[in-house]
């Protein structure tokens, strides 16, 4: 009589659980998924609205090293699974991918409602079994317990997997509760903070009413001697985007030490300072000089008050430097994700919560971050895809 297969207990319906609970049950492991929401992958699909970036095509050496301070961590998981991989596992399941001039990938349907059919499908054929609306307490005498309803649900599976996501947007589902139950079983964490959000910026009352909700494209931000080209959003309350992003962790860190964080704006990235002079020097003579900045160098009106707003001398040198002060970072529960989480020292190689054996974390729950453009996602489905090998090797 042959032993009954290995049952694993997934909490957490995002695409880190999901992509673990399709290898597993590939491999005839009984997986069972636990979600607290009504619906699966509720923050996957909103970022499907944006065109679901889900990874990047450049080198894998610059793509890893936009993991900052745990690219070294992040590396052995990424080159297991890399973007290649991403694409034609996208692929096989009918949702085919292109590269957008970017440099970013996407499905072509350029959302993720048809990927995510496709994938339920596949899993319940599976044999992967879903509960929803099982909110997660705890233990109980070595078992796992949810609050269904008014009820109280227990289970005892051979292997646990935690894929419960950080404490951005918690009305999408992560929340980061899970910081105070595995904290009291001795798991150590890092603080939860925003990743990848917005900024604040004490705007002139005349520059926040006329110009909040104007981007700002092209332009390349320079912080701490770093460029990031690409484009920013104006908002009422200071600036968020692409380029704003990519820097978020060092400015962030930053204005928590000292209490603000000066952002440089090339506004015309394309251009030389002396290629400027030259166009500045063939406008009409007569011309305002907001009329020179518009017609020689196609600057638009929220680009040219921006510069007024630095309350310095419009040269060609501000317009490739343009200084802002960000006073502040968008709350965590607004940021596109999070940082900190389970510190990569409780956890070993591959996963395993060290004070917790048989329990183990993927995903935005442990202490990594990354910039938007497929990082997030491409890192959440690898390490998915190492813990479930590495359970498989057990």
């Amino acid at each position: 009589m042959s032993p009954a297969p290995k049952t694993i207990a997934v909490i957490g319906a995002g695409p880190a659980g999901l992509m673990l609970a399709e290898i597993l049950s590939a491999h005839g492991y009984r997986v069972d998924i636990y979600d607290r929401m009504a619906s699966v992958a509720r923050k996957f699909l909103m970022a499907g609205r944006g065109g679901l970036n889900l990874t990047h095509s450049e080198p894998l050496a610059a793509f890893i090293g936009r993991y900052g301070n745990r690219a070294t961590q992040v590396k052995p998981t990424i080159e297991a699974f890399t973007p290649k991989d991403l694409r034609d596992w996208a692929d096989a399941l009918g949702a085919e991918t292109f590269v957008g001039s970017s440099g970013r990938v996407f499905p072509k349907a350029l959302k993720a409602s048809p990927l995510l059919r496709a994938w339920l499908k596949r899993l319940e054929a599976q044999g992967v079994r879903f509960h929803l609306r099982h909110a997660w307490t705890g233990w109980a005498d070595n078992a796992l317990v949810f609050a269904h309803g008014d009820k109280t649900v227990e289970v005892r599976p051979d292997i646990i997997v935690l894929a419960l996501g950080g404490a951005s947007w918690p009305k999408l589902g992560s929340d980061g509760g899970w910081t105070d139950i595995l904290g009291a079983r001795g798991v150590e964490i890092a603080p939860l903070k925003a990743a990848n959000m917005g900024f604040t910026v004490t705007w002139s009352e005349h520059f926040r009413d006329r110009f909040a909700g104007e981007p700002l494209k092209p332009i390349a931000l320079t912080y701490e001697g770093r460029v990031r080209k690409g484009e920013l959003m104006l908002t009422r309350q200071g600036i968020e985007g692409g380029a704003v992003y990519a820097h978020a962790a060092a400015l962030r860190d930053t204005i928590a030490r000292k209490g603000s964080a000066t952002l440089l704006i090339d506004l015309k990235p394309e251009l030389s300072e002396a290629q400027i002079v030259n166009k500045l020097s063939r406008g009409a003579k007569n011309d305002s000089l907001s009329n020179k900045l518009r017609k020689t160098l196609n600057l638009s009106p929220a680009a040219i008050a921006l510069l007024r707003e630095t309350g310095q001398e419009i040269t060609p040198a501000l317009i490739k430097a343009a200084p802002v002060t960000l006073t502040g970072a968008q709350a965590l529960e607004r940021a596109i994700s999070s940082a900190g989480g389970i510190r990569f020292d409780a956890v070993t190689p591959d996963y395993e919560l060290k004070a917790l054996p048989g329990t183990y974390a993927i995903g935005e729950m442990l202490d990594w971050e990354a910039p938007t453009g497929g990082y997030l996602l491409q890192a959440c489905f690898s390490q998915a895809v190492w813990t479930a090998r590495a359970i498989l090797k057990r």
